[in-house]
């Protein structure tokens, strides 16, 4: 590695490096709540007092995807704090800032924002913690680079292609071309990168003066087949990769032998897994860059809160412990009590010669205890620390590895043999809902659907809060797979429209491009579904409002009016002498209301109407549907003439039948225009329950 001199100049630049910050992690913790906030603005300490040019982040600045009102204000104060001021920006960008910041309102560096005064600019792209989501694809650093405290580069929002275009610096004599690209998911980028989809533009001028410096947030060890980014698929021109989501602290750069350039992985700057990873001394780096040369200084974080993790193997100690001794669990006890002492003793030491760090240390104890020993409580064990160590409901993990028995002239099928993840390795969901259904009986496999389609899906409903995600792809795939065929014109036999679906899915199981653009445009539906909701919700809301005030100022007497405004409760007080009605009539009232309620309540609030369908429909039934649309119309005209102003007897009882009878042919003809309405504009398949798919859970709702 070629090395700069120390010494400061006007050619030098001077870049803090950092990522996985993680602010936000454990915040309600009453002991390590405020860690991450501490150890962030000891990052940005150092970036005041080395007067650096600019701060790097690799991704995760954020924990969660949607982080409270406190992380964001802690984040904000902060940044303001160490990242205003009048010291002059040294360097100047020479790249179109219309294209590297093409997403954003304002397309262009902050500290070149005449409303702004910025000292040391933060560059930063997104990780898979804080990516952006929703229907407008937004994430917690837009809001900080709408604030103008911070530049969000490297984001891409296209499937088929990707160009990543740099940031090009320059400072005196040397020029920086600064390429990023924000969490993508692993094995979207991986295909990506095999199908050559993937470019890293290079200036046109003087391309070999430049110092191209790649930051990228992904998967770097191994950890499935496709579930990792190679080193080997990035660009060999590059000179230095910043390598952001690994929490393993390597930030000394070290060269590719095939490639031939460095990477540096500076780790995470808080403890969010308790694996040995994780226990690695945290650092922060200090890059100099003059020309090509470039020296990678280390700077220790010194509030990171200590972590100690030690392994136990109690089978390794038989003349300590031996599983038929009936006295063998208290002794296994006091071994643990003994070796956390050690641990704690050992935490204690460092910390006295460095007093900025927190009191209470992290301590892991892993206990393998396969070979007959049972294990003790651990709740018991922990509340013997409950003072002394920042994770006293953690400080215990029992394992066991499998036994492996010596077995001859046999073959086993190790493709059948499933290991059990190590600790601190993550479980993708996506995968866990592939696995469920490759392993599942026939029965229950997935007919329509395919398991990546499905696994994305249930993934935005876990990770990104999207409620509607699953049903949007449900709907989306039925709605494709029926256009498939009636263009194939199939006649409506099951047998043979089940062999066509089962060729149609395995034929989109094969073209996984075109899957992916399915799964991203049912996830656009679903956002945009969600948006819509909001606003129809915020004004109904408000009209509700107005329709109180106004029935507040309206004539008591009118007993229309008061049978409506019960309509829309549940009518509790009801008259004793009508309980010994006809049940039957009474269960169809009841669905008539809904009905009604729902009719009368689009025709006041100049909503779309909903069709209330007879029955479930299978897919079968759907496919013959399309055949008579006609007739269907026709039958759905007809079950949205029927008019029930609330006609539990209980309510109507109370009511003069003069004044129904003069207002019912009013909210008839009413009631008419609105299902007029909505069967003109031929809308199929707009009831959930027409949705064969649909959870009896969210159908008894819609009822």
């Amino acid at each position: 590695m070629s090395t700069v001199n120390s010494q400061d100049d006007e050619d030098t630049f001077k870049i803090l490096v950092a990522t996985d910050i993680h602010l936000g992690y454990l915040e309600k913790d009453p002991v390590r709540g405020n860690d991450t906030f501490v150890t962030f603005n000891e990052i940005l300490d150092h970036a005041q007092k080395n007067e650096v040019d600019f701060i790097l982040l690799g991704g995760d600045l954020f924990h969660d995807n949607k982080p409270s009102r406190k992380t964001v204000h802690s984040c904000l104060e902060s940044l303001r704090k160490y990242c205003m001021g009048d010291r002059p920006v040294q360097f100047e960008i020479l790249s179109d800032q219309a294209v590297n910041f093409h997403y954003s309102k304002f397309p262009w560096v902050n500290y070149q924002d005449e409303n702004l005064n910025i000292s040391i600019p933060v560059f930063s792209i997104h990780g898979n913690h804080d990516d952006p989501t929703g229907a407008d694809s937004l994430c917690a650093l837009d809001i900080l680079s709408c604030a103008g405290l911070l530049n969000h580069f490297g984001r891409s929002t296209s499937v088929e292609k990707i160009d990543i275009s740099p940031i090009l610096l320059r400072k005196g004599r040397t020029k920086i071309a600064l390429y990023g690209l924000g969490a993508i998911p692993d094995e979207r980028l991986y295909r990506m990168f095999v199908n050559k989809q993937v470019t890293m533009l290079r200036p046109k001028e003087d391309e070999d003066s430049w110092f191209n410096l790649f930051v990228i947030h992904q998967n770097r060890s191994k950890h499935g087949a496709t579930n990792y980014i190679p080193e080997q698929f990035l660009d060999d021109f590059i000179n230095l990769v910043v390598w952001g989501h690994e929490h393993e602290c390597k930030i000394a750069p070290f060269q590719n032998e095939q490639q031939r350039f460095y990477v540096s992985q500076p780790g995470s700057s808080v403890v969010t897994s308790l694996s040995p990873g994780e226990a690695v001394k945290k650092h922060i780096g200090l890059l100099h860059v003059k020309g090509k040369k470039m020296k990678m200084e280390k700077i220790a974080l010194e509030t990171v809160r200590t972590f100690h993790i030690e392994d136990i193997v109690l089978a390794d100690h038989p003349d300590l412990f031996h599983p038929d001794n009936p006295n063998v669990t208290q002794a296994v006890q006091a071994f643990c009590m003994e070796k956390v002492e050690l641990m704690l003793d050992t935490a204690e030491r460092e910390r006295l010669g460095n007093p900025r760090q927190p009191e209470k240390p992290i301590i892991r104890l892993r206990v393998d205890y396969a070979g007959g020993f049972e294990p003790f409580s651990v709740h018991r064990f922990s509340q013997k620390y409950m003072h002394r160590v920042a994770n006293p409901k953690d400080i215990i993990h029992f394992f066991r590895h499998r036994e492996q028995k010596e077995k001859k002239d046999i073959d086993l099928n190790f493709g059948k043999l499933v290991s059990r993840p190590a600790e601190g390795t993550t479980l993708r969901v996506e995968d866990l809902v592939k696995q469920y259904f490759q392993t599942a009986e026939k029965k229950v496999q997935l007919s329509l659907l395919t398991e990546r389609g499905m696994g994305e899906a249930v993934q935005e409903f876990v990770d990104k809060e999207e409620k509607d995600a699953i049903e949007e792809l449900v709907k989306f795939q039925l709605e494709k797979t029926q256009r498939f065929l009636k263009e194939r014109r199939t006649d409506a036999v099951e047998e043979k429209i089940d062999e066509e679906v089962r060729k149609f899915r395995e034929s989109r199981k094969k073209n996984t491009e075109e899957e992916d653009k399915e799964v991203r445009e049912a996830m656009i539906r679903a956002r945009a579904h969600r948006s819509e909701g909001d606003a129809l919700v915020a004004a109904s809301s408000d009209e509700d409002s107005m329709d109180i005030e106004r029935m507040g100022t309206s004539n008591p007497s009118d007993g229309l009016s008061s049978t409506l405004s019960r309509g829309r409760g549940r009518a509790r007080g009801r008259a004793r002498g009508a309980r010994g009605q006809n049940s039957t009539a009474r269960g169809s009232s009841r669905r008539g209301r809904g009905t009604t309620s729902q009719e009368s309540a689009s025709g006041s609030r100049s909503s779309k109407p909903v069709s209330v369908p007879g029955k479930n429909m299978s897919i079968l039934d759907v496919f013959r549907s399309s055949k008579t649309d006609h007739s269907s119309n026709s039958f759905q005209s007809y079950s949205e003439d029927i008019i029930d102003i609330d006609s539990d007897p209980e309510d109507t009882s109370f009511v003069p039948s003069s004044k129904i009878n003069q207002r019912l042919p009013a909210m008839s003809s009413h009631s008419k225009r609105g299902s007029q309405s909505q069967a003109s504009r031929g809308i199929e398949y707009e009831s959930d329950e027409d949705d064969p798919f649909m959870s009896p859970a969210t159908s008894r709702r819609a009822k």
